[in-house]
């Protein structure tokens, strides 16, 4: 059982990421990969080839989903959600699940 990796796009504030890494769990966002601005397609790309589970309110990659793109695992964020609920919603997920289940998988949070 591999433990999830989170990559968490440009939509996620920095709240989210320090709360998650003092819980122990790794986290890489856009910014620190240099991929602010890169397109869907290759945020999950990227983050595919790092075995990390992409994190975003960005309804276009549930679109890439349907269409067929493997991926590492997607938790989609809805727009209202809070900070607090963001980050209990990722440490439910990061609990829970492992890397192996979600492999062209989504969760809602």
């Amino acid at each position: 059982m591999s433990r999830i990796r989170f990559y968490l796009d440009e939509h996620l504030g920095r709240s989210v990421v320090d709360s998650l890494k003092r819980r122990g769990i790794d986290v890489l966002t856009t910014v620190d990969a240099e991929m602010r601005g890169a397109s869907d397609e290759h945020q999950l790309a990227f983050a595919s080839s790092q075995d990390r589970v992409l994190v975003t309110k960005d309804d276009d990659l549930l679109k890439l989903h349907a269409g067929g793109v493997q991926h590492a695992g997607i938790v989609f964020v809805p727009a209202q959600a809070t900070i607090s609920a963001v980050v209990q919603g990722l440490v439910l997920v990061y609990s829970v699940l492992d890397s192996e289940e979600m492999e062209n998988h989504i969760e809602f949070l």
